[in-house]
C-alpha cells in the first residue's frame, strides 16, 4: 500500500516548529534543585566519602562547561584554516594545559596561588560581566576567601592534599587576601547598595560557605551557578557560539570534548602520588581544573579582542 504523499505548504505560510518534549524541559529544570540538595547533603558524609561524592558531581555537571570553548574558537579560527581549524585550536590550549600540570609537580605553592587567583578572575568576570572590577573582584572572590575565613583548617586539608604537601595551616598569603577581601566587600555592599536579587545570591552563597564543608560549598557554587550561568551565556550570545542556540544544544556539544576530558584524566591517574580513592581524585580533579582555566581566559580574552566592536553587546550579567 503506498503512503499517501505530504500536503505541500502553502508558499509563505510559516512552518511549524516541533514542540520541545515537556518531559525533558521538566527533568532539566529539576537538575539543578537536585544536584544542590546532593551537594549540601554531603556535609552529612564522613570527609573523604563527602569528597568523593562532590567530585563526581563537579566532574559530570560542572567541567562539561568548559568543553564549550571549541565552539567558541570555531567562528573565529574555522574560515581562516577550514577543516584544520580544530588542530589549529587545540594544539595551544592542551600545550598551556599540560604547562599548568607540569607547574603543578615543579612548584606546587605558587601553582596554587596562580590557580586561585585566575579563579578569582575568571568566576568575577562571569558573574559580575565586564566593566564592573570591583563587583567582579567581591563576587569571583567569595567562593575563594570564604573558605579560608570560615573554616581555614579544612580549607588547608583539601589543599594540602591537592599539593601534596604538608599544609598545616593556609598560607599566610592566602589569610591576607581573604581579610582583604573581606574589607573590599563591606565597602562595596555599602556604596553600591546591589539589587536585592544579588544580594540573596551573596547572602545564600556566603552561608553555604558559612555551614558546609568548603568542597561541598564550592561544588554547589560551581555546579549550580558558574556552570549554568556561563552556558546560559553562551546560548543567549549567537556570535560568540552560534552553534549553542539553546541550553539543550549546548550540552549535547559539549559531550565529545568531555569525553576527551574523562580520558585525558584516565591517562594521568596513576601519575598521581595520593592514594588511590578520594584523595588522589581530589588533586587530579582540581589541578586539571586549573590547567584548563587558564586556556579558557586566554580563548576569552582573544575572542573579546577579535570580535569587532559592536557587532555583539554583551549580555546583562545575572544579578
Amino acid at each position: 500500500m503506498r503512503r499517501p504523499s505530504p500536503i505541500p505548504a502553502v508558499a509563505g505560510a510559516p512552518v511549524p516548529r516541533m514542540p520541545r518534549p515537556t518531559a525533558w524541559r521538566g527533568a532539566a529544570s529539576c537538575l539543578l534543585p537536585a544536584a544542590a540538595l546532593l551537594l549540601a547533603a554531603t556535609a552529612l558524609l564522613p570527609q573523604e566519602a563527602g569528597w568523593l561524592a562532590v567530585l563526581v558531581l563537579v566532574i559530570g555537571l560542572g567541567v562539561p562547561h568548559g568543553a564549550l570553548d571549541g565552539e567558541v574558537a570555531k567562528p573565529l579560527l574555522r574560515p581562516r584554516f577550514g577543516r584544520a581549524w580544530f588542530p589549529v585550536f587545540a594544539a595551544p590550549y592542551l600545550a598551556l594545559t599540560a604547562a599548568v600540570l607540569v607547574a603543578w609537580r615543579l612548584a606546587p605553592e605558587a601553582t596554587l596561588a596562580g590557580f586561585l587567583a585566575l579563579s578569582v578572575l575568571h568566576f568575577g568576570r562571569e558573574d559580575a560581566g565586564p566593566g564592573r572590577p570591583v563587583e567582579a573582584l567581591v563576587r569571583g572572590g567569595l567562593p575563594i576567601a570564604l573558605p579560608a575565613l570560615a573554616r581555614p583548617e579544612a580549607t588547608a586539608r583539601i589543599f594540602a592534599v591537592v599539593t601534596d604537601t604538608a599544609m598545616p595551616v593556609l598560607p599566610g598569603w592566602w589569610a591576607f587576601f581573604a581579610q582583604a577581601w573581606l574589607c573590599l566587600a563591606l565597602v562595596w555592599l555599602l556604596a553600591a547598595r546591589p539589587a536585592p536579587r544579588l544580594l540573596l545570591e551573596l547572602a545564600g552563597l556566603a552561608l553555604a560557605f558559612l555551614v558546609l564543608p568548603p568542597l561541598s560549598a564550592f561544588g554547589l557554587y560551581f555546579v549550580c551557578l558558574h556552570a549554568p550561568r556561563h552556558m546560559r551565556a553562551l546560548a543567549g550570545d549567537p556570535t560568540r557560539a552560534p552553534a549553542v542556540d539553546r541550553m539543550g544544544r549546548a550540552v549535547v556539544l559539549a559531550l565529545p570534548v568531555f569525553g576527551l576530558t574523562l580520558l585525558v584524566g584516565l591517562l594521568l591517574w596513576p601519575t598521581y602520588p595520593q592514594a588511590p580513592g578520594p584523595e588522589r581524585l581530589l588533586a587530579l580533579t582540581l589541578q586539571l581544573l586549573a590547567a584548563l582555566t587558564l586556556p579558557h581566559l586566554l580563548l576569552d580574552a582573544w575572542v573579546e579582542r577579535s570580535v569587532t566592536p559592536g557587532a555583539r553587546s554583551d549580555p546583562e550579567p545575572v544579578p
